[in-house]
């Protein structure tokens, strides 16, 4: 099926949603990085102090998120948008103005906060509410903003700070842009709520609508959330510890810098395309299959030394990230409904956040402990390889699993 039919009658819901990904890069690992020798001659941090104040900041939002994030079932979708990008604009200006380092972990938490957390959340959690037909294709549009703001703001900060007084003046400018921009977008997008289909709308409602409480006493859903935080947890490990990395193989730094332009294209072809088949055959049969190509890359990158073996990896961990995130975004009201989407996928939002925090913080502890990277690469492929037996039964178990009607 041609999927230009599907974009011209959604056109302006997916292009609010993909906006909040997309400038949700304000707030992620990857922008806040690109500052990071700055901020922390700035504030005289050594690389593990700010490393610490870092992961205390995620871990903080994280738990936020938990109880912020089922705003999104209670007011409707724009206010929330807008609430959110004010307060990431007001992080952005705290983050220019901070001078000490209270201030700094401040910063830090509401950027991770309404950045990676609260954009996100808002953008897949409405997805996930306002298409069930389509489904599948509106969550991988969604996700690919993710990897544009990754290709592209990278490229416009080396090429604008050099333009500007301080590095504190780019987020000012950042802070601008959010208000001028991503704020009209979302207002005018995202104003009006799409209406499901009678066919949507009858779906969605001959299913159980499940509570947090209910999803939480649910034992497969923990399964699930196992297998959702290896990507998170792994990704990000390897990122933080690519310099380490490097080292230890005998590789220059163009060989992992130049490998992450494979792990975008290939996040992005691979989102799109498992969007089409989850429309087709749902999110539940290809729940386990994102963990596949992750298990090999971590056994790639554990055992392999020539310098193909990183751009082999990206594009192993590629395969896994472009999958999950559109599995992720499609799984959640498949098995419990749309009515508590947003309280739900806060818990699920926050592991993955966690996952995210305690990753670089554990292998860099067992580093030093003498335990080498490469080993433990080799037990997160062990990981992988029981949380996709355990999400294979999982998936068998919730497709026998009948859903009584809402009375």
């Amino acid at each position: 099926m041609s999927p230009t039919p599907f974009l011209r009658a959604n056109a302006r819901w997916l292009a609010g949603a993909f906006s909040l990904t997309c400038f949700s890069s304000v707030g992620q690992t990857f922008f806040i990085a690109l500052f990071a020798g700055e901020i922390r001659t700035a504030h005289g941090l050594s690389h593990g102090g700010f490393g610490l104040l870092y992961m205390v900041a995620t871990l903080a939002s994280a738990l936020t998120l938990v109880a912020l994030g089922r705003i999104v079932d209670v007011w409707p979708t724009e206010r929330v948008a807008t609430g959110v990008i004010l307060a990431l604009a007001a992080a952005a200006l705290l983050m220019a103005a901070a001078t000490s380092v209270p201030a700094l972990l401040l910063a830090l938490y509401l950027l991770r906060l309404f950045g990676q957390g609260m954009m996100s959340h808002t953008a897949m959690t409405a997805m996930g509410r306002w298409f069930v037909a389509g489904r599948g294709r509106a969550v991988s549009i969604t996700t690919t903003g993710h990897q544009f703001g990754e290709g592209l703001l990278p490229i416009a900060v080396a090429s604008v700070l050099p333009l500007l007084p301080s590095w504190r003046a780019l987020w000012v400018a950042a802070a601008a842009v959010l208000l001028a921009v991503a704020l009209p977008i979302a207002r005018r997008t995202l104003a009006v709520p799409r209406v499901p289909s009678a066919a949507d709308t009858a779906e969605t409602a001959r299913g159980r609508q499940w509570t947090r409480r209910e999803v939480l006493r649910d034992a497969p859903f923990w399964v699930v959330v196992a297998g959702v935080v290896a990507p998170s947890f792994i990704g990000t490990s390897v990122f933080f510890h690519q310099v380490h990395l490097g080292e230890i193989k005998g590789w220059s730094g163009t060989v992992v810098a130049g490998s992450f332009a494979v792990l975008s294209l290939t996040t992005v072809v691979v989102a799109l395309a498992t969007g089409q088949a989850i429309d087709r055959i749902g999110a539940r049969r290809l729940l386990p299959a994102f963990l596949v190509p992750l298990a090999l890359g971590c056994i790639v990158l554990g055992t392999r030394e020539h310098p193909m073996t990183m751009p082999t990896f990206m594009f192993l961990l590629g395969l896994s990230y472009g999958m999950s995130s559109s599995v992720f975004g499609a799984i959640w009201p498949e098995l419990y409904g749309t009515r508590h989407l947003g309280a739900i996928r806060s818990v699920v939002f926050a592991a993955m956040v966690f996952g995210s925090a305690i990753g670089p913080g554990l292998t860099g502890l067992l580093i030093d402990r003498g335990v080498g990277f490469e080993r433990q690469l080799l037990a997160m492929s062990l990981w992988c390889a029981f949380a996709l037996v355990a999400m294979t039964l999982v998936s068998r178990r919730l497709g026998r699993r009948a859903l009584p009607a809402v009375p």
